[in-house]
């Protein structure tokens, strides 16, 4: 069988101490919606170009020591560089540092996620190690990666400190850890759920729950506790006049945090 044969599953999907089952079957039934950029999962396509600039810059600057090159966009910036992406989705993520050149594999719990990366990725010619494990089953294999990246991930996992040290165990010494998720505030239930999920229909309702929101100096304290170190945070803002999205100062609702492995 190949890639693009690879059928939509209604396996059950392998499970874990961090696993919700709930957030798990909710994604799952999304299927092709991952690549609808105008549908349901669109915002994910209107924030990645962020994420992957930030991913890029901050590998490239405390990994490769590039600091001369930042902006100069070279074909393939992360050539050679060892990337996991923790709850890939769909594979928006994954495809867009593939293109860059970085060695990607991709895991997420819900098999039709993986079904749906695996043909789109083909289609696009791409070569990426998409796998239907868990977090813990990855770490339990040994494996660490120069990268690992949990975006928009931690706010659907039950425990999250402790997925969090699942998460430095897959990060080799003096290797990064980059984070995305949503602040606890009442600006962030106002936008992030009333908004984008009720008014706007930007996500599907009931995606997100308030109470597993993280407030950022929650999160770098997690960090620490698991041996890493934040070196940034930086959030990202929805400007309603042009409809777009850019990095910015205020983590209030959706923010970025990159730590580094001490070793």
């Amino acid at each position: 069988m190949t890639i693009c044969e690879v059928p939509l599953s209604e396996h059950a999907a392998p499970h874990s101490a961090s696993v919700n089952p709930e957030d798990v079957a909710r994604f799952n039934r999304l299927g092709d919606l991952w690549w609808d950029k105008q549908g349901k999962m669109g915002i994910l396509h209107d924030i990645n170009p962020i994420r992957v600039t930030y991913i890029r810059d901050h590998i490239r600057r405390f990994l490769l020591n590039d600091q001369s090159a930042l902006n100069e966009s070279p074909e393939h910036p992360l050539a050679g560089v060892r990337i996991a992406d923790i709850g890939c989705g769909g594979g928006i993520l994954s495809e867009s540092l593939a293109e860059l050149g970085a060695q990607v594999t991709g895991i997420d719990p819900a098999p039709n996620n993986i079904a749906v990366a695996s043909r789109h990725a083909e289609k696009m010619g791409l070569t990426i190690d998409y796998r239907n494990i868990t977090a813990e089953t990855l770490a339990e294999t040994g494996e660490q990666f120069d990268a690992v990246a949990a975006l928009e991930v931690i706010e659907h996992v039950e425990g999250p400190s402790e997925f969090i040290k699942k998460l430095s165990s897959l990060v080799k010494p003096g290797g990064l850890l980059f984070l995305a998720t949503i602040d606890r505030t009442m600006k962030s239930y106002v936008f992030a759920i009333l908004g984008a999920e009720y008014v706007l229909g930007w996500v599907p309702k009931g995606t997100h729950d308030h109470d597993k929101f993280i407030r950022p100096d929650e999160l770098s304290a997690w960090v620490r506790r698991a041996g890493l170190r934040e070196i940034d945070r930086a959030g990202m803002t929805f400007q309603p006049f042009t409809r777009s999205w850019r990095k910015s100062h205020d983590t209030d609702v959706n923010y970025l945090m990159a730590a580094k492995k001490e070793g």
